[in-house]
């Protein structure tokens, strides 16, 4: 293995000067440091992180936290938006990523324990059960943290705009004529929670009456629970002429129950989705719904989590509200 004292000899230079140019001190001449840093490469150095964390104080190692009870994990396409925006702002801001968990291998450890014992300088928290105790106990430690759509006193978190998608959903259907609107919702979080508001202060300002057996709990990211929800839907006596779904993923479950019932979107049924993942719009007819802005979320949260990291002492916490985008797509047509 290449050393700061192989670099050292092969340029003629002192071990503390060879270690000022790789590290980009302002007291050495560019020409005499972009040598050393060449010589560097061609002899294959490659720089010791845990030299380097000794030295600075700091891993350059940022934790993600990703718990979902669905199971489907990062293969849903909006997490995986923001997860991948978030490892993408990492790297270019010189952190790499390390998926926290509990327990890891015959050890037994909650998620607090596992980011000191991988040495994360901080953690994004971007899916979790934010009343489990051990996320409670990660999110008010000494670790920094930035979460995702969950606000904890004193702690950053981005927040995607549930209100606002909602509320433009909501009135998009309305302009087309609707006014027996259903909604199937997820478990309750402080994401549905807000939703659920949303649409009912929507619905009561434009005039629609939001009617009990209209409004049916599912589970986000679950087809299998829309499917029931959608067929609960249609043996009412009086059907709604909209449905919207938790997610366009579990819109697949409304979709296919829809389908075996001999029901036609948006001929006999509207629909409308959220998150605005990119099957949404490959789908025929293409889904109406709302997307979220994933990818400055996990940008976001990346870059205020290093922000903290680095300027502790005149670092702030933040609430960040993004915004997204409604998609109108096909799949809502006016009421016969």
């Amino acid at each position: 293995m290449v050393t700061i004292t192989d670099i050292s000899r092969a340029c003629g230079v002192s071990r503390a000067t060879v270690s000022k140019a790789l590290n980009g001190a302002p007291d050495i001449a560019a020409e005499t440091a972009e040598r050393i840093r060449e010589c560097a490469r061609s002899l294959g150095y490659l720089p010791n992180a845990t030299a380097r964390a000794l030295k600075v104080g700091r891993s350059n190692n940022i934790g993600v936290l990703f718990s979902d009870s669905t199971g489907g994990g990062i293969s849903h396409e909006y997490f995986s938006k923001i997860l991948e925006s978030v490892k993408a702002e990492a790297e270019k801001l010189g952190y790499d990523i390390t998926f926290i968990s509990k327990d890891l291998g015959d050890m037994k450890m909650d998620f607090y324990e596992h980011a000191k014992y991988r040495n994360c300088d901080g953690v994004v928290v971007a899916s979790a059960d934010f009343h489990d105790p051990a996320i409670i106990r990660l999110c008010t430690s000494d670790i920094p943290t930035v979460t995702l759509d969950y606000v904890y006193d004193s702690r950053t978190a981005i927040l995607s705009d549930n209100v606002r998608g909602m509320e433009e959903l909501v009135t998009y259907v309305h302009s087309m004529g609707h006014r027996r609107i259903a909604f199937i919702y997820g478990e309750l979080t402080s994401v549905t929670q807000k939703r659920l508001a949303s649409f009912k202060k929507t619905c009561a300002s434009l005039g629609i009456s939001v009617l009990p057996e209209y409004m049916r709990q599912g589970v986000y990211h679950d087809p299998r629970s829309s499917g029931l929800a959608t067929r609960a839907l249609l043996s009412l006596p009086e059907r709604p002429t909209c449905i919207l779904y938790p997610d366009d993923f579990s819109f697949i479950g409304g979709m296919n129950e829809l389908e075996k019932q001999g029901v036609s979107i948006p001929k006999d049924m509207s629909v409308a989705g959220y998150d605005g993942i990119p099957l949404s719009q490959v789908l025929r007819p293409r889904l109406t719904t709302y997307r979220q802005g994933a990818e400055r979320m996990g940008a976001e949260a990346a870059r205020l989590l290093v922000e903290q990291i680095e300027h502790p002492d005149t670092w702030l916490p933040q609430q960040v509200t993004v915004e997204g985008e409604l998609l109108t797509g096909d799949t809502v047509s006016r009421p016969d």
